[in-house]
């Protein structure tokens, strides 16, 4: 079946948003209804002129529902409706007051039901708008009926606003002003760190299945690597003997050169695998991060190669210790800012950031202003063989996750098309040792730098 048939997978905010009009209805029902109930026991005709109003309200509530299921199908923008509904709620809710008293209604509490459904659907700063909207309207309508320019439906033994003083008057305006925007407050921040909670166990979801995958392909392929390099390691060397013994014509000699770059590059090809699929074990040393990534980034400016125009910025939060191999630690690096800048064509940027977070863990940025990966290529770049890159093998970044995975380590990232990437790290962070060692993580041992295909 074509990508285009596929239904659209239904967003979070649309989900929200059904359940809004279905509990809309629910509570209109339960609290118009027991109002209507309520009102006909004290008034001695049902068709009075309130209960007319509020037979009138709750038809229309049930209406509106009935057009926002129904436009919410085909409407692209689930925000918009989303909005639209907040605003014509809170007008409905500031009826619904004037209707049932005014001044005196005892439904004022429906405002903050308002602000606090509004908190879940558009966050901190939808909330803030509803409740400043509830705030103007009630103000308004308060005014309006002290100065006897509105009437409110008062019923039996309430009192409209123009009964009391402007100080009364005054002193519940912005009681309501600051209980509204002391909800929004509240009730905002309850629902953004719900937000973060949800899209951190999303990514640790994401990171436990690729991590399982993983695990899966390299235990299976971490044997067949190592049958397939014996032998091509005899195959190089029995061709390397012949092409020294027995004396070619150019035609011969330019086949077996031919044999021996591609044994060499089938070799390559191998140990990249089995660095994939057992990372080999470092030398575990403290390390002062700061330190460290200065000398690596001081390494990669002056390779022309790598760096051509680009500005490395660094944002640095000294006295930072982790606890990793030198030359693991040099070669996720080097690979990923070597990543960072192959995305950028000409001239761009690289953000290099790292600072603490809480429970002892240090966060690590780069970000780039480079190509980017489209979304559904983003999932896929962590899998082995896995590139976009005419020459690429696809090892580089499932070499990178599986060293870091060595170190209980967190590896994410975010991309946008034409807009950048940002790779992102979370390493543990150990106590500054008391005797620090002289480490030199600029000087690796040549045989450790490897080159990965780190690039899509």
């Amino acid at each position: 079946m074509s990508a285009h048939l596929l239904k659209k997978p239904e967003s979070d905010l649309c989900h929200k948003l059904k359940w809004l009009m279905f509990y809309r209805v629910i509570f209109t029902t339960l609290l118009l209804g027991s109002t209507i109930i309520l009102q006909l026991n004290e008034s001695p005709s049902p068709l009075a002129k309130p209960l007319l109003l509020l037979y009138a309200f709750t038809g229309v509530i049930f209406l509106l529902s009935f057009f926002y299921a129904l436009i919410l199908q085909f409407l692209k923008h689930e925000i918009f409706l989303a909005y639209t509904q907040l605003i014509i709620d809170t007008l409905l809710v500031t009826v619904i007051i004037f209707v049932t008293g005014g001044f005196s209604s005892i439904l004022l509490f429906l405002y903050l039901v308002v602000i606090i459904y509004s908190s879940m659907l558009v966050f901190r700063k939808g909330s803030m708008i509803m409740a400043a909207l509830c705030s103007i309207e009630y103000g308004i309508m308060v005014h309006l009926e002290y100065y006897t320019i509105l009437e409110p439906f008062v019923f039996e033994g309430k009192l409209s606003a123009s009964s009391y003083t402007a100080g009364q008057v005054f002193y519940k305006i912005i009681t309501t002003m600051i209980g509204c925007f002391a909800v929004a407050f509240l009730s905002s921040l309850l629902s953004e760190q719900a937000r973060r909670t949800k899209k951190e166990l999303l990514a640790m979801e994401d990171h436990m299945k690729r991590v399982e995958k993983m695990a899966a392909i390299g235990e299976m392929g971490a044997g067949l690597a190592h049958e397939i390099k014996n032998p091509l390691a005899s195959l190089a060397g029995s061709i390397q003997l012949l092409r020294e013994d027995i004396h070619c014509d150019p035609d011969h000699d330019r086949l077996m050169q031919i044999i021996l770059r591609e044994a060499d590059r089938l070799n390559s090809l191998v140990s990249n695998f089995l660095l994939f699929a057992r990372p080999p074990a470092g030398k575990i040393q403290a390390i002062e991060l700061s330190r460290a990534l200065s000398e690596t980034i001081e390494l990669f400016e002056k390779d022309s190669n790598c760096c051509k125009n680009i500005v490395i910025d660094k944002k640095f939060t000294s006295g930072i210790w982790v606890a990793m191999d030198p030359v693991h630690l040099h070669q996720i690096f080097w690979n990923l800012l070597l990543n960072a800048a192959e995305s950028i064509e000409d001239k761009g940027f690289i953000d290099f950031k790292i600072y603490a977070s809480k429970n002892k863990y240090v966060n690590i940025e780069i970000s780039d202003n480079g190509c980017g990966i489209p979304r559904e290529i983003i999932k896929s770049i962590f899998d082995p063989f896995f590139t976009t890159k005419p020459k690429g093998t696809g090892l580089g970044l499932s070499i990178v996750h599986n060293i870091l995975e060595s170190y209980e380590s967190w590896f994410d990232i975010e991309s946008k098309v034409n807009a950048g990437t940002t790779f992102k790290i979370r390493l543990k962070m150990i106590d500054p040792p008391v005797k620090s060692p002289l480490l030199s993580p600029a000087v690796y041992p040549a045989q450790h730098q490897l080159s990965l295909d780190s690039h899509l």
